[in-house]
């Protein structure tokens, strides 16, 4: 299970470190500390990314600049049919769905909370770990 510092955290919610020390520091989030170091698990951040979304939280920053882009995120749920699946991401305020084999997803070893980029070109959308 991957695991992420503030700093990471606050990359891929597209708000300033500060905006997650408060979230953190009022209970949106559970972390912990490793070497004096705030970590949240990533099955805990990918719940809180979902969360921030759907309440329409700005972004601070608007790194995506055209639908050519890289859109590095966090895996909030991974779908599993018998021969394709499903993989939601959210990055940033964006939410982004990419339907590939499960063989694909199993190559990976994707699962809730890892990092990832999705990766859009014209109707394709492609995940690659982070």
């Amino acid at each position: 299970m991957e695991s992420y510092t503030m700093g990471q955290a606050s990359e891929l919610l597209g708000v300033s470190i500060d905006t997650v020390r408060r979230w953190a520091d009022a209970d949106r989030f559970t972390t912990h500390r490793e070497s004096n170091r705030r970590i949240v698990e990533g099955p805990d951040l990918a719940a809180f990314c979902v969360e921030v979304a759907q309440e329409g939280v700005e972004c601070e920053e608007a790194p995506y600049t055209s639908a050519r882009n890289a859109f590095p995120g966090i895996v909030t749920a991974v779908k599993l049919g018998d021969v394709a699946a499903q993989v939601e991401v959210q990055a940033g305020p964006h939410r982004v769905v990419s339907l590939l084999t499960r063989e694909a997803v199993a190559e990976l070893g994707m699962e809730p909370g890892m990092q990832v980029t999705a990766r859009v070109k014209s109707t394709s959308v492609h995940i690659e770990r982070g």
